[in-house]
């Protein structure tokens, strides 16, 4: 099997690791190998140098719709070729459906990106935010902020579960602010971000130095960032904790940005009874968060809160759905549900169902076993869609994330032990709220608000309309405090904004009019310093 290779220097290196010292990367279906994965004998340094010294200047010298235009070409060549990624991510045990989530959602971003830039940012390199303050007695001494790009670089440390999506997105943000990238690929779906960049690199549409890629370790690196880079990282709570506290980040103020785990809840309020169509759609968001994707997503739903008198009902309901899902091979017709990425993440959601049901019981599903169609159970990484009814007092539903199709029905009693509940889980990136009674929903979300980055306030009036609990969307946020990391991605070009130094300027009229008033709207600019 090859060893995959690393692009750095607009090169394509091959890594002087052997197969016995690297790490086999297997496909999540069929369990065989599919690459080997090292960053042995690669000279990071070396491409760091070239983004800060070639990437750059090449990026701070456009304009943002300049660099807008870089984006649109970006998604251009990406969709050109989206079939050869819809393909290799079923090794990663994705169906169609979870494919086009995964690539057809990066190609969106960056075309969302592309132009909100046109429409909200000026056609000049930098942003002078205003309007212009007087700091003297007359009108010649005036306070503004200059936003421009900082001469750093994006290093981009990746989670496995959207090798496509993830890079676009924080590629998009980057460029806009006038930053070069160097992703840092997830070994375990390495070969599809590898084949992203091939992709991009090949059509020739980013400046040199502007886009690189890491497979393997990239630890050693974390040494060699400075003051003006960025450390945007999605991942575990516990690396992120780690990462926060490197001695090298720490001393050189490095700034880091991440996008943690977290128990998101959904919750169903009082006023929605069984049977209604509004319930049917709490239902069903419950049971696309447990199987698109095998529920390896970040803001999947993994702890469902409901009233003690409606449990039952929830129960039966969420069950019987659950029980149409199909498993398998996610190239055969009528699959409707994947594996997980690998052998090692089936054992992880295991064992972390188990912890969950100390405390209460599995009413659906078998985490040991399960029926599959057109592959083997156990060469491949399958598990069945489990769902456990658990104490909602209990400490392990609140603090275990099973990052798989799981979840848990936590009954109740009233709103304030619900608003507890939520508060229990230490910080998410998304919740939603499923409720028509007005005044519940707002005296709620006042309590589940400084919890959660995203709240998903479904009801009978939107419910049609609605992306989805788990979808992050470019103009909002997606980040969430505590346990989520505490940092902010996309959320329109506020992101963009936070990628860049905003300085403060004194200055006199005819200097500012010299840098000109470079704010896109006065709306925009106004929101950018919000």
């Amino acid at each position: 099997m090859p060893m995959l290779q690393s692009y750095l220097q607009d090169t394509w290196v091959t890594p002087t690791a052997t197969r016995a010292t690297a790490d086999a990367v297997r496909d999540a279906v069929t369990g065989e190998t599919v690459c080997h994965v090292s960053s042995e004998g690669l000279d990071v340094a070396g491409a760091f140098g070239y983004a800060r010294r070639d990437g750059v200047p090449a990026l701070r010298a456009l304009t943002f719709h300049q660099r807008a235009s870089l984006l649109d070409a970006t998604a251009l060549a990406v969709r050109d070729r989206r079939e050869e990624l819809y393909a290799l991510s079923a090794r990663a045990g994705a169906t169609p459906t979870d494919a086009r989530y995964d690539v057809d959602g990066g190609i969106r971003v960056l075309r969302d990106y592309a132009d909100r830039a046109r429409a909200e940012l000026p056609d000049a390199p930098h942003l002078v935010e205003g309007p212009a303050e007087r700091l003297g007695r007359g009108q010649d001494f005036l306070g503004v902020h200059l936003v421009s790009p900082s001469p750093g670089l994006m290093l981009q440390v990746n989670a496995f579960n959207f090798p496509v999506w993830a890079p676009l997105e924080k590629l998009a943000q980057a460029v806009l602010a006038g930053m070069p990238s160097v992703v840092k690929a997830a070994t375990p779906t390495a070969y599809l971000t590898e084949h992203l960049v091939r992709m991009v690199s090949e059509a020739g549409v980013l400046p040199p130095g502007a886009l690189q890629m890491i497979v393997g370790s990239v630890r050693p690196a974390l040494g060699l960032l400075r003051e003006q880079d960025v450390l945007s990282f999605t991942g575990s709570a516990a690396t992120a904790a780690t990462l926060r506290t490197h001695p090298e980040l720490v001393a050189r103020s490095v700034r880091f940005n991440a996008e943690a785990d977290s128990v998101n809840a959904i919750v169903l309020a009082p006023d929605v009874p069984p049977g209604s169509p509004l319930f049917a759609a709490f239902v069903r968001e419950v049971v696309t968060e447990m199987t698109v994707k095998a529920g390896q997503k970040c803001t999947a739903i993994r702890r469902v809160l409901v009233p003690r008198e409606h449990e039952d009902a929830a129960l039966d309901a969420i069950a019987s759905e659950l029980a149409g899902i199909t498993i398998g091979n996610p190239t055969s017709e009528g699959v409707r549900m994947g594996a997980v990425v690998s052998l090692e993440q089936r054992a992880d959601v295991r064992r972390a169902v188990r912890a969950i049901a100390r405390s209460g019981r599995i009413v659906y599903g078998d985490p040991d076993k399960v029926r599959v169609v057109d592959a083997d159970p156990e060469r491949g990484a399958f598990l069945d869609t489990i769902l456990v009814s658990a104490d909602p007092d209990a400490a392990a539903p609140h603090e275990v994330e099973p990052f798989g199709p799981a979840a848990t029905v936590l009954a109740y009693r009233d709103t304030p032990h619900a608003t507890d509940l939520l508060a229990r889980g230490r910080g998410s990136l998304a919740a939603s709220v499923v409720s028509d009674d007005l005044a519940w929903t707002t005296g709620f979300l006042r309590s589940a608000a400084p919890w959660h980055g995203r709240l998903h306030l479904l009801d009978s009036t939107n419910m049609t309309q609605t992306t989805g609990h788990g979808s992050p969307l470019p103009a909002l946020r997606h980040g969430g405090p505590g346990r989520a990391g505490g940092g902010s991605e996309m959320a329109g070009i506020r992101g963009v904004v936070d990628l860049m130094q905003r300085t403060a300027l004194q200055v006199s009229p005819r200097l500012l009019e010299s840098l000109g008033n470079t704010s896109g709207t006065e709306g925009s600019a106004a929101t950018a310093s919000s």
